[in-house]
């Protein structure tokens, strides 16, 4: 049976970054730092410790499967034109990796594309996601385009009613 999945999008030229300031704040103030790959440096560790996390936030996505080898992680995420580190935005608490939205670079498309948004169990419910995502927005400035594009299984209605809170809206593309 074909999965029917929910394609939506953001034109960041109408994003409200006022709004949703508040959660980067929070974030700050709860002791949550929000950084990039880019910046932590794009290491083999680091790496390896973003594919951790992203195998252990992706378990909860609907009929995901089982996920990747990390040898087949690397080719699909890093050794692809679309990678760039500055679109994986980490939510750190600590020492502790504790989320990621990683975008990817589709300017020839024109647009980027949230592959992946995730929070460990433990740090669910405070707002991470929404503050990752309004800190990586600036992704889209950065490649040139206006347009952040995402899709999900329909069963996954926190993340499309996060991404639709954020003003994402449903597309036909």
């Amino acid at each position: 049976m074909a999965i029917d999945w929910i394609r939506l999008q953001l034109d960041v030229t109408d994003f409200d970054l006022a709004r949703f300031q508040p959660y980067v704040d929070r974030c700050g103030t709860s002791g949550i730092r929000l950084t990039t790959l880019s910046e932590l440096g794009d290491t083999p560790e680091h790496r390896r410790a973003l594919y951790e996390l992203n195998k252990e936030c992706s378990a909860d996505i609907p009929e995901r499967g089982d996920f990747h080898a990390y040898d087949e992680y690397h080719r699909l995420r890093f050794e692809v034109p679309a990678y760039d580190p500055r679109g994986v935005v980490l939510a750190i608490d600590g020492d502790k990796w504790v989320g990621m939205a990683a975008t990817s670079d589709r300017r020839k498309s024109g647009f980027v594309f949230n592959e992946m948004t995730g929070v460990r169990a433990g740090h669910r419910g405070r707002g991470i996601s929404v503050a990752m995502k309004t800190f990586g927005i600036g992704f889209a400035g950065i490649c040139g385009v206006s347009t952040i594009r995402t899709v999900h299984h329909p069963a996954n209605a926190s993340a499309i009613g996060m991404n639709r809170t954020l003003g994402y809206v449903d597309a036909d593309w």
